[in-house]
């Protein structure tokens, strides 16, 4: 919905609301007009259980306070829930047989929260923590970032792009090292098995002859 509101032109609005006079005006009118527009949108986008507790609410923000502390809690919950967002982007780091890409679906998950409680987390902090959190084979990707980027302006969009084909490219190098090892040592275990195989029939060509020549020697 704030995306939506942005969009329109009506966020400003919806957050901090307008005075109203008891002198009209044309720009008092067309600020009323907008207003009117956001708490429509509002009304159309709550399902009929919510639509009762806003359908007094005369201005898009008094609206838009209501559904806030119906979905988020009071102040004091919001403050409490925040604290904990916070510490768990902190805490963030990634897993040894995490992919890159769940780690940062994680990241964006708890960023995403923390906006909905209105806070506002900007794209440097959240660059700059993954950066410093993911694990020890994007360590050369990380430096060549932060030597190359401007951390105030490089997307988190960009950033994922990029490390998802590192490790896209490491993984393809893993499974060449692998394919070579698993060759090599079919070759190896190929010729100890011929050479196994040679003795074992030298053996029995030995023990076949001496049997042939005591046969013979008892028929003598």
């Amino acid at each position: 919905m704030k995306t939506l509101f942005k969009s329109q032109d009506l966020w400003d609005l919806v957050e901090n609301g307008f005075v109203d006079t008891d002198e009209p005006n044309q720009q008092l009118r067309d600020t009323c007009k907008k207003d009117s527009k956001a708490l429509f949108m509002i009304q159309q986008a709550v399902d009929d259980e919510i639509f009762p507790q806003i359908a007094a609410a005369t201005t898009s923000k008094e609206a838009w306070e209501i559904l806030k502390k119906e979905y988020l809690g009071d102040e004091k919950v919001i403050s409490i829930k925040l604290q904990t967002l916070r510490r768990d982007f902190e805490n963030l780091s990634m897993g040894e047989k995490e992919s890159v890409e769940e780690y940062l679906c994680r990241v964006s998950a708890i960023v995403g929260q923390r906006k909905t409680y209105g806070d506002d987390v900007d794209n440097e902090t959240v660059v700059s923590k993954v950066l410093r959190s993911l694990i020890s084979k994007f360590n050369h990707v990380v430096s060549a970032i932060e030597e190359s980027k401007d951390l105030t302006t490089y997307d988190f969009d960009i950033l994922k792009s990029s490390l998802i084909a590192h490790e896209e490219r490491i993984n393809r190098t893993s499974e060449k090292v692998d394919e070579k090892a698993f060759q090599v040592k079919g070759v190896s275990n190929k010729e100890k098995y011929d050479n196994s195989g040679g003795r074992d029939r030298g053996r029995d060509r030995g023990r076949g002859g001496f049997r042939g020549r005591g046969c013979g020697g008892d028929n003598h």
